[in-house]
C-alpha cells in the first residue's frame, strides 16, 4: 500500500467549538475539508505514530465515509491500532468507555449530537483524549493552530475496509480492530445498576417506552432494556439508526420528541418514558403526566444515587454548567458534598472527575453523567432513573413531588432564539457586557438587579482560566437569568436565555407563569425583541 503525500493549504474556519468542529455536511464533503481537519488533529496532538485510537460515530450521513478516511490517514501517519465500532457506529459515551477500558491514547468521535442529519443537514468531528473526554481547550487550540499552517496530508492508496462484522484487519502496518459497539458498554451498565431490581419491577407490571429517535442509541437500548432487563418487545421505538434519523430532529426535548410527550399525557400512558439524541449522550425523562426538566433530573439523581450499587459509597461532589438550575446545589448543601459550577461544555467536568472531586455532572441541555465515563450519557441517566423507581416503587410524579417538598422547587426554563443574525446577536451580547457595571440595583419590570457578571471560571484542579462564558444576572429574592450564544449550531446564531426562580412552598405552578417576572426583566434589560426581530423564542424547554 502506497502512502500518498497530498499537497493542501489551510481552510479557514476549522476551529473546534465546545463539541468539536460542526458544519453543514456539504461543507465536510468539499475536497480535502475532512482530510485537512483530520491531519490537523494528528499534527495538533503531536502525531499518532505508535498510538492506539478509538473511532466511531452516530451513523449519520457521511459517517461511514469519514470513518474510512480516518482509518487510511491514521495508517499513513503510523498509528499502531485503531479500534472501530462495527459499521462505524459508537455512541459517544460508549466511545469514551472504550478509550478508557482499552487504554487508548485517544479517539475520534463523529457526531453533530442532537442536530439533524443528512446531506443537507449537519456533521461533526471531535477529538477525545486518553481520559475518554473531549479535548480541553489547550488541545483544541493546538489543533486549530495546526489547521492554519497545513501544507500537506498523508493517506493510504487503498480501498475501504469491511466494517460490517467484528474482526481484525490490516491497513499497512496498522491493525484495525472492529468491535461490537454495544457489548462493553452494556456490561459496564450492569456493574453500576441493580438490574435484578429493575427486572423485578418490570415483571411486576411496570411499563416503559424509550424513543431512540432513529439514532445510535437504538441498538444499545434494545440490548439493555429489552434483552437484559426484560422490557416488553417493542418498548424501544425508532430503534434502527438511520443516516437522516428518519427525517427527524434527534433532540430529546418536548418540541422534537412531541409524539413521546403526547403519549405520556394520554390516558393509556406507560409508567415511564425516555428518549436519547443522535449520538446517545443526552436524555429526556418523563413519567405519566409529567415532564422532568434536565435540571430537576440532575437534582433527583444526586439525591437518590445511593440507591444504585455503583454509587452506594456516596457522592464525592456534583458539578453543573453555570446556566443549569441551582436545584442540585440545594441537594449538595443538604447532603454535605461539594458543588461546582463550570462553563458549558462537558470537557470542563473532566478535571473534576479525574481528580475525584465530583461524581455526578449535568447540563440543562439534557446531558447527565457520572465518573464512569468522561462524556454525558443518555442511557446511563435512564437506567439511574429506573433503578431509583424500582427501589422506591413510586411514580415519577410522586418522586418529583417528594423532592420538591424536601428541597423546594427551582422553576426553570430555557428560551432559544435560533438562526438569528450573527451580527445582531453579537451586538446584543457586547452591549449587555458593556452595561454590566451599571446594572446593579437597576429595576427591571417587577424585579431589581442584585448583581451581574460575565461568567468566568478558574479550574480548581489545573488552575486554567476561562472567561466570557455567558452573562449571569441575579435579582433580589433569588431569581436569575443567563444569556449566552450557543456553540452547537451550524447556521446563524442561537441566543439562549436561561430563566430561574426558587420557590419554597408554592410548588405546582406552571413554570412559564412562575417565571413571567424573570422573562419580563430580562427583556427589559436586553431588548431581545427589538435586537433580533423575534417576538417569541423558537423553542421553549
Amino acid at each position: 500500500m502506497q502512502i500518498l503525500r497530498i499537497p493542501t493549504q489551510p481552510i479557514p474556519g476549522q476551529k473546534p467549538g465546545t463539541s468539536g468542529l460542526r458544519k453543514k455536511t456539504r461543507v465536510f464533503m468539499q475536497p480535502l475539508y475532512l482530510e485537512n481537519f483530520v491531519q490537523s488533529i494528528w499534527n495538533g496532538i503531536g502525531g499518532v505514530a505508535g498510538k492506539v485510537l478509538v473511532v466511531g460515530g452516530d451513523g449519520r450521513f457521511y459517517n461511514e465515509h469519514a470513518v474510512q478516511v480516518i482509518l487510511r490517514m491514521a495508517a499513513a501517519s503510523g498509528a499502531a491500532r485503531v479500534i472501530v465500532g462495527q459499521g462505524g457506529l459508537l455512541s459517544t459515551p460508549a466511545a469514551s468507555h472504550l478509550i478508557r477500558k482499552r487504554g487508548a491514547d485517544g479517539g475520534v468521535v463523529l457526531s453533530a449530537s442532537h442536530n439533524p442529519g443528512g446531506a443537507d443537514e449537519d456533521f461533526g468531528i471531535k477529538y477525545n483524549t486518553n481520559n475518554g473526554g473531549p479535548a480541553p481547550e489547550g488541545v483544541t487550540q493546538k489543533i486549530f493552530e495546526a489547521s492554519t499552517v497545513l501544507d500537506h496530508l498523508l493517506t493510504l492508496d487503498t480501498s475501504d475496509l469491511p466494517l460490517d462484522q467484528p474482526g481484525t484487519h490490516r491497513l499497512g502496518d496498522m491493525v484495525v480492530e472492529v468491535v461490537d459497539p454495544v457489548a462493553d458498554y452494556a456490561d459496564l451498565m450492569e456493574t453500576l445498576f441493580d438490574f435484578n431490581a429493575i427486572r423485578d419491577y418490570l415483571e411486576a407490571g411496570f411499563t416503559l417506552r424509550f424513543d431512540a429517535m432513529h439514532a445510535v442509541t437504538g441498538p444499545y437500548a434494545v440490548e439493555i432494556l429489552e434483552r437484559r432487563l426484560g422490557a416488553r418487545p417493542g418498548s424501544v421505538r425508532n430503534a434502527v439508526p438511520l443516516p437522516d434519523f428518519g427525517g427527524g430532529h434527534p433532540d430529546p426535548n418536548p418540541v422534537w420528541a412531541k409524539p413521546l410527550v403526547d403519549a405520556m399525557f394520554a390516558p393509556d400512558a406507560p409508567d415511564f418514558a425516555a428518549a436519547s439524541d443522535g449520538d446517545g449522550d443526552r436524555n429526556m425523562v418523563l413519567g405519566r403526566g409529567v415532564y422532568v426538566t434536565p435540571s430537576d433530573s440532575l437534582a433527583v439523581l444526586a439525591a437518590n444515587a445511593h440507591l444504585a450499587p455503583g454509587y452506594r459509597g456516596g457522592l464525592k461532589g456534583v458539578a453543573r454548567s453555570m446556566p443549569t438550575s441551582r436545584a442540585v446545589d440545594r441537594v449538595a448543601e443538604a447532603k454535605g458534598f461539594a458543588a461546582f459550577a463550570t462553563p458549558t461544555g462537558w470537557k470542563f467536568f473532566g478535571t473534576l472527575l479525574d481528580a475525584g472531586m465530583a461524581t455526578l455532572c449535568g447540563e440543562e441541555s439534557a446531558g447527565t453523567g457520572s465518573d464512569h465515563v468522561r462524556e454525558k450519557d443518555g442511557l446511563w441517566a435512564v437506567l439511574m432513573w429506573l433503578n431509583i423507581l424500582a427501589i422506591r416503587r413510586m411514580p415519577v410524579a410522586a418522586v418529583m413531588a417528594d423532592h420538591w417538598a424536601q428541597f423546594g422547587r427551582n422553576y426553570y426554563s430555557r428560551h432559544d432564539y435560533e438562526g438569528i443574525d450573527s451580527a445582531a446577536a453579537e451586538a446584543l451580547m457586547t452591549d449587555l457586557r458593556n452595561a454590566l457595571p451599571t446594572l446593579a440595583k437597576r429595576e427591571a419590570g417587577a424585579l431589581t438587579v442584585r448583581a451581574a457578571q460575565d461568567f468566568a471560571y478558574t479550574d480548581p484542579v489545573d488552575g486554567s482560566r476561562t472567561t466570557g462564558q455567558g452573562i449571569e444576572i441575579e435579582f433580589e429574592g433569588g431569581a436569575r437569568g443567563v444569556l449566552r450564544l450557543s456553540g452547537t449550531g451550524t447556521e446563524g446564531a442561537t441566543l439562549r436565555i436561561y430563566l430561574e426562580r426558587f420557590e419554597a412552598s408554592d410548588l405546582t405552578q406552571d413554570p412559564q407563569e412562575a417565571l413571567a417576572p424573570v422573562i419580563t426583566a430580562i427583556e427589559a434589560l436586553a431588548g431581545i425583541r427589538a435586537r433580533t426581530g423575534r417576538n417569541a423564542p423558537d423553542v421553549i424547554t
